[in-house]
């Protein structure tokens, strides 16, 4: 999928800040063993994304998260 469309899909982009949601959270969960399970990972910025899905999602840019999958993903 290229860029254009997936920030046309609502339900694509609603599926995958869902899912980045979902590591987010999982990356709490994990607290201080994450940097020891996956060195070098922005575990702050994973994070504090969630943050900003749950409570700034009006001011999420669609090309950003189109970004985070497609560059900033392992």
């Amino acid at each position: 999928m290229r860029q254009g469309k997936f920030v046309a899909k609502d339900l694509v982009v609603d599926a995958v800040e869902r899912c980045l949601s979902r590591i987010s959270e999982a990356a709490k969960k994990l607290g201080v063993a994450a940097e020891g399970l996956a060195p070098g990972q922005p575990w702050a910025k994973i994070r504090g994304l969630g943050n900003l899905l749950r409570h700034e999602y009006d001011t999420i840019r669609r090309s950003v998260l189109w970004e985070i999958v497609t560059d900033d993903l392992p």
